[in-house]
């Protein structure tokens, strides 16, 4: 019989954790793998994307000597620096809460998503004392392609933001890409497009100031938008501070999309040298000061003038760290293997 894995926690949207969830069904469905979220079902290895607060569900998995492996993205930290609202700020410090519990009590194995959030774990709630993997994210490189044709601008240059939400307490770095795109306004036209949720109050303080460059909100895109946004797009700029490890950044790579930004969190990581332009942060950015946009906007220039170099390395990088293929047989060792 064909091993079954229990996943948890049903997560649907448009984040990250439903976007994983999605993927690794379908490599697993690919393989003849089943999948099931019900606790009385067979099943001979549980899977828990980030937390859950079914503890008890969690102890009888236990119980039952199945291997029980959490996937863990970064810590929650926004809430320590800037304050973003009750619900939000009790949201984060109890999700730490379970998420380390979790680790430290619970699991069996323990996968990092990146290097940085195995450092970032270990850095501030000590090392586990169980296996740890790092298992980067992937993509079906089919689907996210360089290759169907694109409209990119003439005109002007296209800088994408795509995050899953830049609103309230996370909007600092949609203010920096702003920033960035302002200041390359002075050598090259440039346009900002803003995919994923932003809040009305942060697109009217965006919008009250007058600007060299055109800023678009498109809202959150359905999946099957994404693909075409980054093929008609010059460069994307990753928005977020300390990233641990953005799926858009890997999306936008595979489609041949070169990316900006400061070195924070996963982002050197997962660009590396040649795929577009990560420059020194310029300040502290566990204190959210603002980066050095000057020497980004410099640096980045060299993409929008070697858009062919760039977009050819930015593919290169996903086909060869980005597999979805890879990413699924790695997370199968983990949960299936002696």
């Amino acid at each position: 019989m064909q091993p079954v894995i229990y996943i948890a926690p049903f997560v649907q949207g448009a984040g990250g954790m439903a976007s994983f969830r999605l993927k690794f069904e379908a490599g697993l469905k690919k393989r003849g793998i089943g999948v099931t979220y019900r606790l009385d079902a067979k099943f001979d290895a549980a899977l828990i994307i980030a937390g859950t607060r079914r503890l008890p569900d969690l102890n009888q998995i236990r119980r039952r000597g199945i291997r029980l492996v959490q996937r863990l993205d970064g810590v929650n930290w926004v809430q320590r620096v800037k304050w973003s609202g009750i619900r939000y700020t009790t949201r984060a410090i109890y999700g730490n809460f379970l998420l380390s519990l979790i680790r430290r009590s619970y699991a069996d194995r323990v996968i990092y998503q990146s290097q940085f959030i195995k450092k970032w774990w270990e850095d501030w709630y000590g090392i586990a004392d169980k296996p740890a993997s790092v298992i980067v994210n992937g993509v079906d490189l089919d689907f996210y392609n360089p290759n169907a044709a694109a409209a990119r601008p003439n005109d002007f240059y296209r800088l994408l933001l795509l995050e899953g939400s830049l609103a309230r307490g996370l909007n600092s770095g949609l203010f920096h890409g702003v920033a960035v795109a302002e200041k390359l306004a002075e050598k090259y036209p440039i346009e900002v497009v803003v995919a994923g949720h932003v809040d009305e109050a942060t697109k009217r303080q965006i919008n009250a100031v007058k600007r060299k460059t055109s800023v678009k909100f498109l809202g959150t895109l359905p999946r099957e938008e994404i693909p075409q946004l980054a093929r008609s797009s010059h460069l994307m700029y990753c928005a977020e501070v300390n990233p641990p490890c953005p799926n858009s950044v890997i999306e936008s790579l595979a489609c041949g999309l070169p990316v900006i930004g400061f070195e924070s969190g996963a982002l050197k990581e997962l660009v590396g040298t040649s795929a577009g332009v990560i420059v020194p942060y310029g300040a502290d950015p566990w204190k959210l000061e603002t980066p050095n946009i000057s020497a980004l906007a410099e640096s980045a220039g060299e993409a929008l003038e070697k858009q062919d170099q760039f977009r050819a390395a930015a593919r290169r990088r996903a086909e060869s760290n980005f597999s979805l293929e890879t990413m699924v047989e790695s997370y199968l060792k983990i949960l299936l293997e002696d």
